[in-house]
């Protein structure tokens, strides 16, 4: 087997399995965050609530993350992944019967809002083990050798997903709505279950005497110890935190942009699609050094493309400078794919996969809880241009302080 071709990882059947199963589940996933994200918005008009869906996803998804990574290493990879996505699948279920009570009827939408919120909370509670699981699974289906084309197909999968989902369930809302979207959603993620019933069992490395705690402070000292797997985590957590500007979309499509749902998910799509450009090229042409200079580079553009967006009334600037931040995007995201498949043993996957999600759930839902507040206080447009803003100053912080990183080459 060659182990340069762009293709290789995908010649492992239960590699291939894996991807195909994972992209159905991540477009429906993010078919489901655009489609609740303009449903709230509809229902309430208040950017506020848009955050608190942030919120609702990030209080279990962060406070379970240690355990479930312990959790994980302790278990069949294989059962994780199933038992993660029924329990998504359960959920889906759940918000397709919710959306039939949806009739206009004003007295029974703060019931409808507080179910979306439960399902939100109990999506971000599975999310706690999910993202480990299926992180900590890639390593076992490849050789060593092929981890970093593995991770980068992994990346690539996940992002074709988010442009799809993100781009077509704005059709679907304007062609089915809020019922017929959801029904569509819950379908893919019942077919990925199948293909995941493929998947090889993986079973668990021997168990050792250690007590729970003593397993899940051990992940977290590697990460700790690690130091440019600290300062890359960190990185992405405070350019996600501070330059979230998905989260205020559904305003920035109705208030500012004057647009509809398509172009809504166009909007929704466009960063996805800049990144999976740079991930598919990275497949052919993968970076051979100065990994963390382009790291750190990469995010001041993204900062300063957020600052754009935020400065834009027009459809098209704004679709271009989403775009472009999701090209920049795209060279951090397998950079930090790939340091955290290459540094950590096989038998921490699950438990630094499960502190990488941390940073990943408190940069993503906590920033789009601030993206709603900060919007509340200053106005849509101020906030995101503050944010990008800060964003660009972390990166600089960086250059100056993590050496480590700056020097990193894999």
């Amino acid at each position: 087997m060659n182990f340069k071709k762009p293709l290789a990882a995908l010649s492992i059947p239960a590699f291939r399995n894996f991807i195909i199963g994972r992209f159905l589940f991540i477009m429906s996933l993010r078919m489901m965050g655009t489609l609740v994200g303009w449903w709230v918005y509809e229902l309430t008009g208040d950017p506020l609530a848009l955050g608190l869906i942030g919120l609702s996803e990030v209080i279990p998804a962060v406070s379970m993350a240690l355990y479930a990574g312990h959790v994980v290493d302790m278990n069949d990879r294989k059962k994780m992944i199933l038992r993660s996505v029924t329990a998504y699948t359960i959920c889906l279920l759940t918000l397709f019967i919710i959306s039939f009570l949806d009739k206009g009827n004003q007295s029974i939408r703060f019931w409808i809002l507080a179910g979306i919120f439960s399902i939100i909370f109990c999506s971000g509670l599975i999310r706690a083990f999910s993202g480990p699981s299926f992180g900590a699974t890639i390593g076992h289906l490849v050789p060593q050798a092929l981890l970093p084309n593995a991770t980068a197909w992994s990346q690539g999968s996940w992002l074709m997903a988010s442009v799809i989902g993100h781009g077509i369930v704005g059709f679907f809302i304007a062609a089915l709505g809020i019922n017929g979207s959801l029904g569509i959603i819950l379908s893919l993620c019942v077919i990925a279950l199948m293909i995941f019933l493929k998947l090889p069992d993986i079973p668990p490395p021997p168990a050792t005497e250690s007590k729970t705690w003593d397993r899940v402070k051990e992940g977290i000292r590697f990460v700790w110890k690690t130091k440019t797997l600290l300062a890359a985590m960190s990185l992405d957590l405070f350019a996600v935190l501070l330059g979230g500007a998905v989260a205020l979309l559904p305003v920035f499509a109705k208030e500012i942009l004057k647009v509809g749902p398509v172009e809504f998910g166009w909007l929704n799509a466009a960063g996805d699609l800049g990144a999976i450009l740079v991930v598919s090229s990275l497949l052919i042409l993968p970076l051979s050094k100065n990994q963390g200079n382009i790291l750190i580079i990469t995010v001041f553009g993204f900062g300063a493309s957020i600052v754009i967006f935020g400065l834009s009334t027009s459809f098209w600037l704004s679709l271009f400078a989403l775009f472009m931040a999701g090209v920049l995007d795209g060279f951090s995201i397998v950079i930090r794919g790939t340091i955290l498949q290459l540094q950590t043993p096989a038998h921490l996957r699950g438990r630094v996969l499960s502190v990488n999600s941390m940073f990943i759930n408190s940069s993503n839902e906590l920033g789009q809880f601030e993206s709603g507040v900060t919007a509340r206080i200053f106005g849509t447009a101020p906030s995101v241009i503050l944010g990008g803003c800060l964003t660009m100053a972390v990166a600089v912080i960086s250059w100056l302080k993590a050496k480590d990183l700056r020097k990193l080459e894999y």
